[in-house]
């Protein structure tokens, strides 16, 4: 920590280490990333609101085709846009101390484009579609890939994945938790 005063109480920081799976000084150390993103918005303000812009210049979002679900799913207005609490909460829950249960809610989220809390065909459309990138399949290929996703996971036949039926299929994946995970 000997870099100065912090812009945090040790309440605030003994609140976030409640409330995360991080100690005060991964918090900290968290808090130095948000504020490289911009440091003329935060250097002087810890409650700094910045743009979903900004936050996808963080190179693990950047990188990451989901980037700007993941920003929006995170952001307490919904828009992407994060003030440092919106992205310690991100970087808590996409931190191995994440329980594989909460990472399986959260992609869960991030998967449902259409916020019905259900994954679709249209959902899962966008995710194959995103993972797959420019390499587009025509609607013959695309319709069955969903298909058989949906014969795979649809347990109960209804033609989409509610929550219960995506943890069931995240349950099977045992390098899912390591793989759902941005390093601080």
């Amino acid at each position: 920590m000997g870099q100065g005063k912090s812009q945090f109480t040790e309440e605030e920081l003994q609140d976030y280490e409640d409330l995360t799976y991080f100690t005060k000084k991964e918090v900290l150390y968290a808090h130095q990333k948000f504020k490289a993103l911009a440091p003329e918005k935060v250097g002087h303000n810890k409650n700094a609101k910045l743009p979903i812009t900004k936050m996808l210049q963080y190179p693990e979002l950047s990188a990451n085709p989901f980037g700007d679900r993941i920003c929006q799913t995170f952001s307490s207005s919904r828009d992407g846009d994060m003030t440092f609490e919106d992205f310690l909460d991100m970087m808590s829950v996409f931190s191995t101390g994440a329980p594989k249960s909460v990472k399986a809610e959260h992609a869960f989220r991030i998967f449902d484009f259409d916020g019905d809390d259900m994954l679709g065909t249209s959902d899962i459309k966008q995710v194959i579609e995103r993972l797959i990138g420019g390499n587009k399949l025509n609607d013959r290929e695309m319709d069955h890939l969903i298909q058989n996703v949906l014969e795979e996971a649809d347990l109960d036949d209804d033609g989409s994945l509610s929550f219960a039926e995506f943890e069931h299929i995240i349950d099977k994946n045992s390098d899912f938790a390591n793989t759902f995970r941005i390093r601080l």
